[in-house]
């Protein structure tokens, strides 16, 4: 089972910094996730920056900042090719509510990409965080590892500190208008109570090896699932096969 603490000191830092810039792929010249000295600032400001450890290495890394109406906004976290799948993401996201419900806070938030169906399912189905924001090119253009040099689009998550219920199950087949399908085609939504909208397989591969595929995928979801948002609707369930589930808010 992994340690999760709190890092301490530049030698730490510094690791931290070693392993998210191999997690990001990034290459000489290139910026990293988080620099050295913003992880010093954060750390002696009031900010997170922990870790996680497997037999006294590092294997993951996290950083993040206090945010307006008493939140911790996550900004990066990382967890080495060779640990994931062994729950220490869930693990670290854990440590950060702790660390901020013994500082009072009410939530966290983080950023994720909408695409990145994995990533999706762990934030609103597994952990049951809310998505509520659909922001484009958020960051920018970023030409990391991860990235790809695509627009970085990005789904603005919000996590309780102390949770309520929260309803993620998946729908059955027929319950809902599709307005994006499984090959990235979008439809005119119909004014159905619930949507829903799919992502691709694998949408880093596709940045990798089909870049105008991903652009497309990126286009139609930005239209599809954020003019949804934009209408009023709002994220209830992630489907394990990929699909956002989207109901008319009351």
């Amino acid at each position: 089972m992994a340690e999760l603490r709190i890092l301490h000191g530049t030698s730490q830092f510094q690791a931290a910094d070693r392993l998210l810039r191999r997690i990001w792929n990034t290459r000489a010249g290139e910026d990293p996730p988080v620099a050295v000295d913003l992880m010093c600032a954060l750390a002696h400001t009031g900010g997170y920056v922990g870790g996680a450890f497997l037999d006294g290495e590092l294997v993951a890394a996290a950083s993040g900042f206090l945010a307006e109406g008493g939140s911790l906004h996550s900004h990066v976290v990382g967890v080495a090719p060779e640990a994931q799948g062994r729950g220490i993401g869930q693990a670290i996201k854990a440590h950060q509510r702790e660390w901020a419900a013994e500082r009072g806070l009410n939530s966290i938030s983080w950023t994720f990409d909408p695409l990145v169906r994995r990533n999706a399912f762990f934030n609103l189905a597994r952990l049951g965080a809310r998505a509520e924001r659909y922001v484009p090119d958020f960051y920018g253009p970023m030409n990391d590892g991860i990235n790809g040099g695509d627009v970085t689009d990005r789904l603005f998550a919000y996590w309780p500190v102390h949770p309520a219920a929260t309803v993620t199950g998946p729908l059955g087949d027929g319950d809902a208008e599709v307005i994006l399908d499984e090959r990235g085609t979008p439809r005119e939504p119909g004014g159905a109570a619930v949507l829903r909208c799919a992502t691709p397989a694998d949408a880093e591969r596709l940045r990798r090896e089909w870049p105008e595929e991903a652009a497309r995928w990126r286009a139609a979801q930005r239209a599809a699932l954020g003019g949804a948002l934009a209408c009023g609707y709002r994220i209830t369930a992630f489907t394990k096969d990929g699909w956002y589930v989207l109901e008319r808010a009351a």
